[in-house]
């Protein structure tokens, strides 16, 4: 069934994936931090049960039976394999996979509904503490129901700033005064931190995917902020291969400031 994505009622959708995280974030808490089976995935990055019993629950309660959505998670097999579809849900069950593992706090459940190659609504959630962030195109982005925006200004003078440490380093190299912050184990929390003022720049590696970034894409951008490659260019998803390149967000006039930056970088990073 092919949805056209200007019919969708977003409030609707947004609030069925609400609960849907909701659900599923129980599902993941009920296993955390107990005996768990866990194995290594191709590429090297641990998966364990619940990660499955999560996409399995989300892919229930979001794809519909019949197929309403096109379907790509991390953990579904290979998403290059899927053939495009108007209207995907993008989902990582467990962002942070390493860190539910070791019984730490930092992950999430990610999950965005992707209309062609940009997120329409999105929805982070934290179970351990309680935080579902949630967004919708047009509409704002909140946390547990309160509106939340990036920090303003265009100021790197004691930015809190999160990510790699080459980039990190590569951005102290010109602004000597900007103040390292621990890196979360989910990049999905990380922006999501970003985007509720807590950090003032987030940095992304060269290795993230679709689904560790297009729920925080949509946050960041609707609570005034903005994500993009390092040169400046909109991070577009449900493409033949879901691997992103270096990213910096910020709030809008901070990353304008930097893109100015970090484009002169990119030379340096292939």
């Amino acid at each position: 069934m092919d949805v056209d994505p200007a019919e969708l009622d977003l409030a609707h959708e947004r609030d069925a994936l609400a609960a849907a995280v909701r659900e599923a974030g129980a599902i993941a808490l009920e296993k955390f931090q107990r005996p768990l089976k866990t194995w290594v995935k191709e590429g090297s990055s641990p998966v364990s049960e619940a990660d499955i019993a999560v996409d399995e629950l989300l892919r229930e309660r979001l794809a519909g039976a019949p197929a309403r959505f096109g379907w790509r998670s991390e953990e579904s097999g290979d998403a290059r394999a899927i053939p495009p579809a108007r209207l995907v849900w993008i989902v990582d069950p467990i962002d942070g996979t390493r860190s539910y593992i070791a019984g730490r706090p930092d992950w999430v459940i990610s999950a965005a509904l992707v209309a062609e190659d940009r997120p329409l609504v999105a929805a982070l959630f934290a179970p351990v503490t309680d935080e579902l962030f949630l967004a919708a195109r047009g509409a704002g982005a909140t946390r547990n129901g309160v509106p939340i925006r990036t920090v303003p200004g265009s100021g790197l003078e004691a930015a809190r700033v999160a990510g790699p440490k080459r980039l990190i380093e590569a951005l102290s190299a010109l602004a000597p005064r900007i103040t390292a912050m621990p890196r979360l184990g989910s990049l999905a929390l990380r922006l999501a931190r970003l985007a509720q003022g807590e950090l003032d720049i987030v940095f992304a590696g060269g290795s993230s995917h679709d689904w560790d970034l297009a729920a925080a894409d949509l946050l960041v951008h609707e609570a005034g902020g903005a994500m993009t490659s390092l040169a400046g260019q909109s991070v577009v998803y449900n493409q033949p291969a879901p691997v992103h390149g270096p990213l910096v967000a910020a709030g809008a006039e901070r990353h304008a400031i930097l893109v100015a930056l970090t484009r002169n970088w990119v030379a340096e990073l292939q």
